[in-house]
């Protein structure tokens, strides 16, 4: 016993005694890695007539912007007319051209979401050709995907990390925000999980990229149910207006609070006591006669007759009319007056009002 106890520890001075234990420690740590890390998203299984499929679909719909062999395509000035295609991965492929993002039907700053171009399976046809240039994020199987049966504390934890990475950008509440040099983060409300866990995989336009070290796939998921179920909470506050927070709120407050003000201070100086102007009339006397008053447009301002000259109208047949607007809009009045016994006759044009 002695012997075998004086041999290990003669052994275990050996130098290279730690190589050793290194190395063990190396291969249990990356077995039990292994064994307990999360496994990452895998593609369907593909065959190659998918991948020749797509590579027809690939060089009548992408091959004039990416180049035949999506390496790409360079300009004068040293951009690129279309980016690279290698290694981006069927992802990146389902989350584009899926979304209808791709292909883009005009250069801009950012492609914008449209109505897709091609079918599920055309599309799936189309990942198959690029990933089969180069290794790249697959398109998530649908366990990746599924969030039912989400507790409310993962919820929680998934909003955590939205708040964390995403809010930045996306807002609070899903709804987007602007960019800089025309670029924009497009609303995440009502987007299919598999775009959304695919977008965190491949970083597309300005977002950066979520691979599996940073967000694990079950963290992924958090966030995804996250996403729903702020797409169907109730606005407790009333009307959520578009969820932009002070920029919509201070949009209605003053379009809407200012104006209502404005329109109550027309109404109230619209309606206030204020004395009408009245024209003037005249009062029957006979059938051929009639007797000229007046009343007077404000009070206290009466105009009468002279004393003693009574003086009466005699109804003539004219053929232009008894009241008609003059040069400054204000009515004036033609009569013929004829004063006491003389014949002599007088032709007045004044305004009935003072």
């Amino acid at each position: 016993m002695r012997f075998s106890v004086r041999k290990l520890s003669t052994r275990r001075r050996h130098p290279l005694a730690g190589i050793v234990v290194l190395v063990l420690g190396l291969v249990v740590a990356g077995g039990l890695y292994s064994a307990f890390a999360p496994k990452p998203a895998t593609a369907e299984t593909t065959t190659s007539q998918d991948v020749e499929v797509g590579r027809e679909l690939y060089l009548v719909g992408c091959a004039s912007c990416h180049g035949k062999n999506a390496s790409g395509i360079e300009t004068q000035s040293g951009g690129n007319y279309g980016p690279s295609l290698i290694g981006v991965g069927a992802a990146a492929v389902d989350f584009q051209v899926g979304t209808g993002r791709m292909p883009l039907a005009q250069t801009a700053p950012q492609a914008p979401p449209k109505e897709p171009q091609y079918t599920d399976e055309e599309t799936r046809q189309l990942a198959a050709y690029i990933a089969s240039l180069a290794p790249g994020p697959a398109v998530p199987d649908e366990e990746y995907t599924d969030i039912s049966g989400k507790s409310d504390e993962e919820i929680a934890e998934g909003g955590e990390f939205f708040r964390t990475n995403c809010t930045a950008c996306h807002n609070s509440v899903g709804a987007g925000g602007a960019l800089g040099d025309g670029r924009y983060a497009p609303p995440i409300t009502g987007v299919e999980p598999r775009h959304i866990y695919e977008a965190m995989l491949t970083g597309p336009q300005s977002m950066p990229v979520f691979n599996d070290e940073l967000l694990t796939p079950e963290d992924k998921r958090n966030i995804i149910a996250y996403i729903e179920k702020i797409d169907s909470a109730p606005q407790y506050g009333g009307a959520g207006l578009g969820g932009f927070g002070p920029v919509s709120e201070g949009l209605v407050g003053w379009v809407g609070g200012i104006g209502i003000l404005v329109a109550f201070a027309a109404w109230i100086g619209a309606n206030t006591v204020k004395a009408k102007k009245k024209c003037a009339t005249t009062t029957p006397l006979g059938p051929t006669e009639r007797r000229a008053t007046r009343t007077p447009c404000r009070p206290g301002r009466e105009r009468r007759l002279p004393p003693g000259s009574n003086r009466t109208t005699t109804a003539i047949p004219s053929p232009t009319p008894a009241w008609k607007p003059t040069r400054r809009g204000r009515p004036t009045t033609t009569r013929r007056w004829r004063s006491g016994p003389s014949d002599r006759w007088r032709r007045s044009s004044r305004s009935p009002c003072c």
